[in-house]
């Protein structure tokens, strides 16, 4: 039998045993899932893991699909909404990356076997939940190609195709998930620090050929870099021994 819900005089106490009771119910779902995969897990498996009844579950969550949208939820729509807000903001391009980065790569260290397990379900996943992933995945692709779009018009980063360099950069970032080991000589804020740094080495242009006053959408940045290669490859042919 399941138990009641809590009169309105007990939410206060009991509220905070609710919220315990749901989050280890979550953890040992996401295990659960990760081990045996999404459609080979039951409500049943998941109050074993708990120690409970099934009906006894029924209390806190109604379905596994419940479950797994609140692990979607987590992993992309939530990082989807914060690359937006920091695309947005009225920052330079080399700072908006590197908490783009610091997000992203932070984020996998913290959450890594819920990302995978996430990455692993993709085919699994009911209609609303797929439709909802591909959009935040999108979200987030978006934010980063407009922020190396951005850094590229300014004269901060390299001229590069824009979408292979932020699919790069993110895929840099998802990779941690799989190499970071929780309890390990580096916190996840200290592998998001220092992915954040190598993800601006990557793109940044070097400093002697950044303009002076470099800003979005300026033709005269790109004329700035045009000039100085041009001085460039007019200093290579000038001083090439001749081959006559």
């Amino acid at each position: 039998m399941s138990l009641p819900e809590p009169s309105p005089d007990e939410t206060p106490v009991r509220r905070p045993r609710r919220e315990l009771v749901e989050a280890q119910i979550y953890e040992q779902a996401t295990r659960l899932f990760a081990e045996r995969g999404f459609a080979g897990t039951s409500l049943q498996d998941i109050a074993d893991a708990m120690g409970m009844t099934r009906p006894s579950l029924y209390y806190y969550v109604k379905n596994k699909d419940q479950l797994l949208a609140r692990l979607v939820t987590e992993i992309t729509e939530a990082p989807a909404a914060a690359t937006e807000e920091i695309a947005d903001r009225d920052l330079d391009a080399v700072t908006k990356l590197r908490e783009l980065v610091r997000l992203i790569a932070g984020q996998q260290a913290r959450h890594a076997a819920r990302f995978q397990l996430v990455i692993r379900s993709e085919s699994e996943l009911p209609d609303d939940l797929a439709g909802a992933h591909q959009a935040a995945k999108r979200r987030v692709l978006d934010g980063f190609v407009r922020v190396v779009d951005e850094g590229i018009r300014s004269g901060e980063f390299r001229p590069r195709p824009v979408r292979t360099t932020a699919l790069a950069l993110i895929g840099m970032c998802n990779w941690v998930a799989w190499w970071f080991r929780p309890g390990g000589v580096q916190s996840p804020e200290e592998v998001g620090e220092q992915m954040a740094e190598m993800a601006v080495a990557m793109v940044a242009q070097a400093p002697d050929r950044l303009p002076e006053t470099p800003r979005p959408d300026d033709p005269a940045a790109a004329l700035s870099l045009l000039r100085q290669d041009l001085d460039y490859l007019e200093r290579i042919i000038t001083t090439s021994p001749s081959k006559d």
